[in-house]
């Protein structure tokens, strides 16, 4: 059958820029063998298969695909979908629409705040389904150097440390002492899936950054490799940044309140990506965490499966 699809760029305001993301509007009576090969056959960082929700005031439920793997949970597909649909649904109008709804993920309910503006790019900001969590697991200091062609004495900045983060999707995070050590960096994949550990039933993937940024109101710089996903190096990656919030908050002790946060990556693949990220912190923990940006549709067509 014929199933309508879009390509939206996420977490940035301009095509071709930010993170490509594939939405099959057509989700229903696919097995999960097929989804995981037109992910495959799409091979962009994820593809989304909307599908109906299960509960009746949700606007939609959504799977998320690797070209590798399913994911419970991703930020720059929750965000492209949101819009996507937002757009679907109120196309041709011209005003200004402030719009609230739920997706079902595997993680569980997100929910999203979309603005859609006549001549600007749409911006969706959801709620982290889940905190971000710490994971105690041993890591290997010159092996992650190793793997990431740096000097052992780069690693680590201020207070940072490299630690297991969870959102939802667990990564390993690696501080580097400045945006140019992060920019050098060659990634070698099989020495990654050598020494990097696992966590919730699978290989952390790598989220390395530094403070400070390429954009003047960048608070983080980042660079993110998957050889588990599939994924070479990701322009944008929200579960990550998800996860980040959780590092933030106990390397540089956010006091009680709000703090707005700009992470940019993709600069080194020439695709730069704006991930804002809010944490509100309360009697010293995190309370509330966000992640928002913008996306830009590039395409649309059928695909004849």
């Amino acid at each position: 059958m014929a199933r309508q699809y879009a390509i939206y760029d996420v977490f940035t305001d301009r095509k071709l820029a930010g993170n490509p993301l594939a939405v099959i509007f057509d989700g229903e009576d696919l097995s999960d063998e097929a989804m995981q090969a037109i992910a495959a056959e799409l091979n962009l960082s994820e593809t989304v298969f909307v599908q109906r929700a299960g509960h009746a005031a949700h606007a939609a439920r959504i799977r998320i695909f690797t070209p590798g793997r399913e994911l419970p949970f991703a930020g720059h597909p929750t965000v492209g979908t949101a819009i996507a649909l937002a757009e679907r649904s109120y196309a041709g109008r011209q005003d200004s629409l402030d719009l609230v709804s739920v997706l079902e993920e595997n993680v569980g309910p997100v929910r999203c705040a979309v603005r859609l503006r006549d001549g600007e790019a749409s911006f969706c900001e959801f709620d982290l389904p889940r905190i971000s969590s710490r994971h105690e697991v041993p890591l290997d200091h010159q092996g992650l150097a190793d793997a990431l062609s740096v000097k052992s004495t780069a690693i680590g900045f201020e207070n940072h440390i490299p630690t297991v983060w969870s959102a939802g999707v667990p990564f390993l995070f690696v501080p580097l002492h400045d945006v140019s050590t992060v920019e050098s960096l060659e990634f070698d994949p099989h020495l990654w899936e050598r020494i990097a550990p696992m966590s919730e039933g699978r290989l952390t993937s790598a989220y390395v950054y530094c403070r400070g940024g390429v954009h003047h109101a960048a608070k983080f710089h980042a660079r993110m490799f998957s050889p588990d996903m599939g994924i070479a190096e990701d322009p944008a990656t929200g579960s990550a940044v998800a996860a980040l919030s959780g590092a933030i908050h106990h390397f540089d002790a956010l006091p009680d309140g709000h703090h707005p946060l700009m992470i940019e990556q993709g600069v080194e693949m020439g695709r730069p990506s704006h991930i804002h990220l809010h944490i509100d912190v309360k009697d010293g923990a995190v309370s509330r965490a966000r992640i928002g940006g913008q996306a830009v549709r590039v395409a649309t067509g059928m695909l004849d499966l």
